[in-house]
């Protein structure tokens, strides 16, 4: 009994850390378990060799911001400006996009099938350049020009030479030229229908008399600020910068890890791709694969990031051109597309350490929805099913909790007994659980082997973009925010009540006092988590009450049987 009761001890203490935790996290404080820890740099990645005349620091360091544009000379340029940049809108079925002649950077980018979070019916912005506090573009651009010069960078100005502005067919092209120290670059985005990835193609041309040997670099800009709208309570989702190589996997740096230069990540590959992430969408540049390049994370200014990948061209000869291919992902986290399109670029949804099963319970949910076509069922569909694989366990569980309650009123007389002798206590009990044949331990250990496999649903849960919007039943209108009415939450609350009535009441009685405490503490939680978990722990309960019952009549069956 005593090892039984620092079990529980263990995992309610665990559970009020994790809760503690969370809410220090929320409210902007560092996490009690320090930051994700991020590989670091592989000392045995390709080393790149810079093309000639190239550096990082060839790249403007000014961001496409407001702040930027009043210059009176491209910077490294020695022609001027243009006295006013251009906005240039584009629709598709999933996008409405804004390009700014200003680079030919795609600026702003509202998702169509999503509804803004704190504006239902106005659509998604993801990409925004709307003022100093609000900056988050993808650009791209040439450097490696000679001193004294600059090729067409993000902040040179362009002229728009394609027409089209929505989609009639299958793909629509967004056309940009500009020229610049005997450099031509013709920039193209092609959208495609039902697509959220946008391949980039740079073309360019050297009009001079000598070779070039220029790079482009694929940037990705974005303040330092925290999504809008998406909060779901004490949870805290990761905001920030990721990049993938074959090397070094999958690393993710905060904003604040890019300021105090705590960053890790792998500097030089051939492979892989970078990519800013928040709860539930992702930009991503997937450069060319197979060139050697540099990857860098920066800060611009105050409160403004990048993170961006310089990859050479190689040599351009004189009246000869270079195309470069890139594709850009501006939306969701579909994993099944983001993985598609690169390997490893779904892992922008980040289940943790838990991925191994998470992933799998991911895809197992996907089946279950494509044959139900609603996620609030799916959520009831895979708890069911989760507690059918469990159900062993759970029996076993079960029973020997049903056994410690038939024979809690003689550990009570074993209590008065012995007094205060704990040394005889013990000794009489393990005596009575030999009898018995009842394991102390056997309600315990089945409920912690299944830990791993409810908290990697919790984060599939939280984390999948599916249930974004995703409506249940009646007045269950979006799975990924919290229940309007309650609800659910309450109903979580009284079912956890029940299930500590069914186990037998520990001989503590503070013990017992604070396992009536834990349903107000986990209750309350679920007032402010999303719909979708609120619904699973409901399920949950409500079958393993049922399982618990089940449990406790057949065991009371045999036992009257064993006794006539």
């Amino acid at each position: 009994m005593d090892i039984r009761r620092t079990v529980l001890w263990m995992i309610f203490s665990f559970s009020l850390l994790l809760l503690w935790n969370n809410w220090q996290v929320h409210n902007g404080k560092p996490s009690l378990f320090g930051a994700t820890p991020t590989a670091t740099h592989t000392a045995n990645a390709p080393k790149a060799a810079a093309a000639p005349g190239t550096s990082s620091a060839d790249v403007p360091s000014a961001a496409a911001t407001a702040a930027a544009k009043p210059q009176t000379h491209v910077p490294g340029s020695a022609q001027p400006a243009a006295s006013k940049s251009e906005k240039i809108t584009v629709t598709t079925d999933v996008y409405k996009l804004t390009f700014d002649t200003q680079g030919a950077q795609l600026v702003r980018a509202e998702l169509l099938k999503y509804d803004a979070p704190d504006h239902p019916k106005q659509p998604m912005v993801l990409l925004d350049d709307s003022g100093p506090n609000a900056t988050y573009v993808a650009q791209t651009g040439v450097v490696g020009a000679p001193e004294g010069s600059s090729y067409p960078t993000h902040l040179t100005p362009f002229k728009v030479v394609s027409s089209e502005r929505s989609l009639s067919g299958d793909s629509l092209k967004v056309v940009f030229e500009a020229e610049s120290a005997d450099v031509k670059v013709v920039k193209t985005y092609t959208l495609r229908r039902g697509s959220y990835d946008i391949a980039v193609s740079n073309d360019i041309y050297n009009l001079g008399a000598s070779p070039i040997s220029p790079s482009l670099y694929l940037q990705l800009t974005r303040d330092g600020n925290e999504p809008t709208g998406d909060a779901t309570g004490y949870t805290h989702s990761f905001t920030g910068t990721a990049l993938y190589s074959n090397e070094d996997k999958f690393q993710k740096a905060t904003f604040s890890d890019i300021e105090k230069g705590k960053a890790h990540y792998i500097k030089q590959a051939n492979n892989g791709w970078i990519a800013v992430v928040q709860h539930y969408f992702a930009s991503a540049w997937v450069p060319p694969q197979g060139v050697v390049r540099q990857n860098q994370m920066l800060r611009l200014s105050d409160n403004l990031y990048a993170i961006r990948t310089i990859e050479p061209v190689g040599v351009i000869q004189p009246g000869q051109h270079q195309t470069v291919k890139a594709n850009l992902w501006v939306g969701p986290q579909d994993q099944k597309a983001m993985s598609a399109l690169a390997p490893g670029l779904e892992l922008v949804v980040d289940y943790g350490w838990l991925t191994v099963i998470a992933k799998p319970l991911f895809k197992l949910m996907t089946w279950i929805h494509a044959l139900l076509g609603n996620w609030g069922w799916t959520i009831v569909a895979l708890t069911l099913l989760i507690k059918a694989v469990f159900y062993p366990l759970s029996a076993a569980s079960y029973r020997s909790m049903a056994k410690m309650k038939q024979v809690a009123p003689r550990l009570k007389l074993l209590k008065e007994k012995f007094g205060d002798d704990k040394a005889k206590m013990n000794q009489a009990m393990m005596e009575m659980y030999r009898t018995e044949k009842i394991n102390p331990l056997g309600g315990c250990l089945p409920m912690i082997i299944q830990v791993p496999v409810f908290i990697s649903l919790y984060w599939v849960l939280l984390g999948s973009v599916e249930m974004r919007g995703a409506p249940w039943i009646l007045w269950i209108h979006d799975l990924s925010v919290r229940d309007p009415w309650f609800i659910l939450p309450a109903l979580m609350t009284a079912t956890m009540f029940l299930q500590i009535k069914l186990n037998p009441a520990p001989p503590d009685p503070m013990q017992a006092k604070l396992m009536l405490i834990m349903p107000l503490v986990f209750g309350g939680m679920m007032f402010f988590f999303p719909a979708g978990l609120a619904l699973y722990y409901c399920v949950n309960n409500a079958v393993s009450i049922a399982q618990q019952r089940y449990i406790m009549k057949k065991l009371e069956k045999e036992t009257a049987a064993a006794h006539r």
